[in-house]
């Protein structure tokens, strides 16, 4: 079995489309909602990058903040990549260091699981850009991809938290393509994809698999709903695939508001949830 998309590649999008689609979300979104700025965190990854890059098109480099939030253990080529970004856009940016906001619990309740700690800097991050939302009277724009939203690869209310999210709908292989489209440096696409949330982390790593693999089989699962067994004839790993289908299936929480017991006639996000509800 041979699954394509029109293009003739499963994951093969014309970028020149996607790219005026994404710039025209951010531009519509955040001026529906009465906003003219947006906030965003940048990591000095390809994903912020970006993002950065689309929403400085949307809505012009005096109206978007970057802000940097090193940590002490954060890679140093962290810190350069997103200054790199900052001068090729020539937005404003403020720098946080969280160190002395995070170590101040990690001693406290002395914490030293790593995902622990993680978790708490993601979380401690968008405490800070919410901050900035506020004093800016900005939105934060989302740096999550569709892989790491459908595997759950990401902290609820950390770095999953925002706004509006422009590239939420593309797996992490439509981001490199994207950022190809964007003229992003090569430095900045080419790197290793990494949370930078202790020293040597990678996302493959973690995850156990590369994105180029995942993507694939996450193409024929998610958007064209292959059973397992088409799955396994088209050429996947039997085991590869079921452990994929679990961290969809455990991490579904993740990408949902959180469900709400009904009550009422009209319940929040069961029978209140439509954009109409409010002209938006």
């Amino acid at each position: 079995m041979e699954a394509t998309s029109h293009n003739g590649h499963p994951l093969k999008l014309n970028m020149g489309i996607v790219h005026s689609m994404l710039v025209n979300f951010i531009r519509d979104e955040v001026h529906n909602a009465g906003f003219t700025k947006a906030v965003i965190g940048l990591s000095g990854g390809i994903d912020s990058a970006v993002s950065a890059y689309l929403a400085t098109e949307a809505l012009g480099k005096n109206n978007v903040l970057a802000v940097l939030m090193p940590y002490k253990t954060s890679s140093p080529e962290s810190t350069s990549d997103a200054k790199l970004i900052l001068s090729e856009l020539g937005i404003r940016s403020e720098v946080v260091e969280i160190t002395p906001m995070v170590d101040a619990l990690f001693e406290k309740q002395k914490i030293n699981d790593n995902l622990r700690r993680g978790n708490i800097m993601a979380r401690e991050r968008m405490i800070v850009l919410y901050d900035f939302s506020q004093k800016e009277k900005a939105l934060v724009i989302g740096t999550s991809n569709k892989t790491e939203s459908l595997l759950g690869y990401g902290t609820l209310f950390g770095d999953m938290a925002c706004a509006i999210n422009p590239l939420g709908d593309l797996y992490k292989t439509h981001v490199w393509d994207l950022a190809e489209e964007l003229k992003i440096p090569k430095k900045i696409i080419e790197k290793k994809p990494t949370a930078d949330l202790w020293h040597g982390q990678t996302d493959e790593g973690e995850l156990g698999f590369s994105y180029k693999d995942v993507d694939e089989l996450l193409y024929h699962m998610i958007d064209e709903r292959r059973t397992d067994a088409e799955l396994e004839k088209a050429g996947f790993a039997k085991a590869f695939i079921a452990t994929v289908r679990k961290k969809i299936q455990v991490n579904q929480f993740k990408r949902r508001p959180p469900i709400i017991a009904k009550i009422s006639h009209r319940t929040v996000n069961v029978d209140f949830r439509y954009v109409r509800d409010w002209g938006i």
